[in-house]
């Protein structure tokens, strides 16, 4: 079986690679002593991220050297884990999953797909094999958690989940950024490394930043303008601005006229939203509102982008959408220096078969058991999870298989859903760490470190701020006996195709990849397969996703064009080129149009409109994100987890006055919806909007059965503990995890303790 090369593991050496902890995916330079990671810098020669680095690169290092992650799977027997070798665990997941399927059927099983599986090139490049290898409608991702409401409505916009418009920083004179905090995230479904620099230069040359959120935050810190606005109503803010311009005259697609239909529906859709009527509500003064949106209008070249907290809340698929409406009236979508489209080099259904015009999107094709929420993109809400298991009947969860998940602390209702995974027969979950999701599996494996594997960026492309083409190979060799990612899976396909742990991974990932070119291209499977060879795995696929994409070789008919080889030459990356405008190309919508009004979505509006007159809660909510984190995936890191305590309740001196708060303290927070509470410690911080407090996501490593040494000692609370499963935007299901109605209350001071 061929593999990827390795560097030389001599005395000192240095080998390239992609960071794989956050979406921005900058070029790192390793420094390898005795073949082990002895020191990790940006690699400044990187096309893409040009020797940025943030503190989780340098993480790497620790984490390839951490003692509590997993190197050999884990086998419970009698309630206890205990080490065995991956032939025995893949022998395992068989013995326990053949009578689930034997009982139940096939409907028994699920699959949960966590966040960092969109990191892992071996996963994200199989998971969808895997899904339909278990054959059951029961798939739940991460996506539900936080970015559903975009994928769903760029669809129905523009025909293709993943044809999200993104802002082209390094050309822009207006970034207006709503619920997003690019300077701690590096983007969010909009990759752009070091974005600190990228508005230090776009202020240099005159243009301007303006931030919209309930929190003042460190993107706040270096914009010229910052709106606080109350957690829930952007979709009402968003509306009254495009009122704006329409009653002022200065809606104006531009150059995207003529490819657009339903300006008119939009145009009466917003016609309620009376301007002083939405600042009452939201917070943002009616002036304010004016002024961004002729601001918008009459720049040369501006964006709007949001992104976390636009898409956590009720309305979040209709306020995402608006962010594209405001785009494409003001002329800004496609355009230099407005939104616009990437092209990857490989895996982008927007970039195969004929331009202009599609099938579309569908959804709701199906529906899940208990709730009936619709599926979207061929998955359920993970809202929707411990239900499935919990509720008796034909079709409920019997077996579940996760990778790289760990919706304990990611879900909401954490406690219920760790009390369903319990009932389950069989739970086998692919993870580096015995954490609070794990510690109810059967079994565990493993994956090679982030290093140990070879790294191609399958998914985050689609939002990159540049075009380029990158591969890592690994940095340093995986131990012996120890699979790659794509390996591991084509192993699982197996075992739920019925043949057994011993399958030929080979044999059968040739079936698979020869079947899936048959799909696209019939009847010649067997001469790209041979184009391709000698290549196996992942790194096939790879081949054949640049070789047949829009910068390939065409498989020898473009001789100039990229392959696997030709990247893998230029070890710090190809330079494909800044953003560049793609309609109507990269339309798949059936009219071949823009379809500015989906008809779901505006009359999703009258729900907005009858939020304008509810009461405001006095106090909700707010999740947050930190540099040093990355959800609950790195909290075990010494490294990143230096400093004072950062799992805190950000309350407004104002606020914490009236609620006699003490700073330093220990308050209660009670979800008024299902009366779930923490305790928290209490920071003052007058950045926060009166009546919003904030708590970071992904925290409450307090399980005794974990094996985190770490993370334990600084476990801070779960956030999700108080959100309420059923609490979720009805377009897209996504949970709608801000903007909780609570209560603070003090419970201990400092001097009690």
């Amino acid at each position: 079986m061929s593999s990827p090369a390795v560097p030389d593991s001599s005395p000192s050496t240095t080998a390239l690679h992609m960071c794989p902890l956050c979406e921005a995916g900058c070029g790192l330079s390793v420094q390898l002593v005795d073949g082990e990671p002895s020191l990790i810098r940006g690699d400044r020669d990187d096309v893409f991220s040009h020797g940025f680095l943030c503190p989780k690169g340098t993480a790497l290092k620790a984490l390839q050297n951490d003692p509590d992650r997993l190197r050999r799977p884990l086998i419970k027997r009698d309630g206890a884990f205990v080490e065995v070798d991956f032939v025995e665990a893949f022998a395992e997941v068989d013995r326990l999953f053949k009578p689930v399927v034997s009982e139940h059927g096939p409907l028994s099983c699920g699959l949960v797909i966590g966040n960092p599986t969109v990191h892992r090139t071996g996963l994200v490049l199989y998971a969808l094999d895997l899904a339909a290898a278990i054959g059951s409608p029961n798939v739940f991702s991460a996506a539900s958690l936080d970015q559903m409401p975009k994928h769903l409505s760029v669809g129905r916009m523009f025909g293709d989940f993943y044809s999200i418009p993104v802002p082209d920083i390094e050309r822009t004179d207006l970034l207006v950024i709503i619920g997003a905090n690019p300077m701690v995230s590096n983007g969010s479904m909009w990759s752009v490394p070091d974005f600190r620099g990228k508005a230090k230069a776009l202020r240099a040359r005159g243009g301007r930043i303006v931030t919209v959120d309930p929190r003042f935050t460190e993107t706040s810190k270096v914009a010229d303008h910052h709106h606080h606005i109350r957690p829930g109503t952007d979709a009402m803010f968003l509306a009254a601005i495009v009122r704006v311009l329409f009653d002022e005259g200065l809606a104006d697609p531009g150059l995207v006229a003529e490819h657009l239909v339903g300006v008119d529906a939009v145009r009466k859709a917003v016609e309620p939203f009376d301007l002083d009527e939405v600042s009452r509500r939201c917070g943002v003064a009616a002036a304010d509102m004016r002024s961004l949106a002729r601001q918008l209008a009459s720049a040369r070249a501006a964006a709007v982008y949001g992104r976390l907290g636009t898409c956590l809340q009720q309305h979040a698929t209709v306020t995402s959408w608006l962010i594209d409406v405001i785009n494409i009236l003001t002329g800004n979508l496609d355009q230099p220096g407005g939104a616009m489209f990437a092209k990857p080099p490989a895996f982008a259904a927007n970039t195969a078969g004929p331009p202009g015009r599609g099938e579309g999107v569908s959804t709701g094709s199906y529906s899940s058991r208990v709730s009936g929420a619709p599926e979207v993109m061929n998955q359920f809400p993970i809202a929707c999870l411990a239900e499935e298991i919990e509720t008796p009947g034909q079709g409920q969860i019997h077996g579940l298989v996760m990778i790289a998940s760990n919706v304990a602390l990611s879900s909401p209702d954490g406690p219920r859903v760790e009390r369903a995974l319990a009932k389950l027969d069989a739970l086998v979950c692919l993870d580096p760490y015995l954490n609070e999701t794990t510690r109810h599996a059967d079994v565990i494996i493993p994956g090679p470190s982030a290093l140990e594997e070879a790294h191609f960026d399958v998914f985050f492309a689609n939002f990159a701020h540049r075009n380029v083409a990158r591969y890592s190979p690994p940095a340093i060799p995986k131990p012996p006996g120890v699979p790659d990612d794509w390996e591991t899976m084509v192993r699982l396909i197996g075992i739920f195709s019925e043949m057994g742990p011993k399958v030929d991974v080979v044999a059968l990932d040739d079936d698979l990849t020869r079947r899936s070119i048959e799909s696209s291209a019939p009847g010649q499977g067997g001469d790209i397969m041979e184009a391709l060879a000698p290549r196996v795995g992942a790194d096939r696929r790879i081949d054949l996703g640049l070789r047949t994409g829009p910068y390939g070789d065409l498989l020898g008919l473009n001789p100039d064009g990229l392959c696997l080889d030709k990247v893998m030459a230029k070890p710090s990356g190809v330079d494909l080129g800044p953003l560049e405008s793609r309609l109507p190309e990269i339309l798949r919508t059936p009219s071949g149009k823009v379809e500015l009004a989906p008809a779901d979505f505006v009359d999703a509006l009258s729900g907005v409109v009858d939020d304008i007159s509810r009461e405001q809660p006095e106090c909700v909510l707010i999740g947050r994100r930190h540099l040093r984190s990355n959800n609950s995936w790195m909290h075990n890191l010494p490294i990143l987890m230096k400093g004072k305590a950062r799992c805190t309740l950000l309350v407004h001196p104002n606020d914490a006055n009236s609620w006699k708060l003490v700073d330093g303290g220990v308050a209660k927070v009670t979800a008024l919806s299902t009366d779930a509470a923490i305790a928290v410690t209490v920071e003052f911080d007058d950045a926060m909007m009166p009546g919003v407090v904030s708590l970071p996501h992904g925290w409450g490593h307090d399980g005794n059965d974990t094996k985190a040494s770490v993370a334990s000692q600084n476990p801070g609370v779960n956030f999700n503990v108080l959100a309420d499963p059923n609490r979720r935007d009805a377009l897209s299901g996504n949970a709608a995890l801000n903007g909780i109605s609570v209560t603070v209350r003090m419970v201990r001071r400092p001097s009690d303790e």
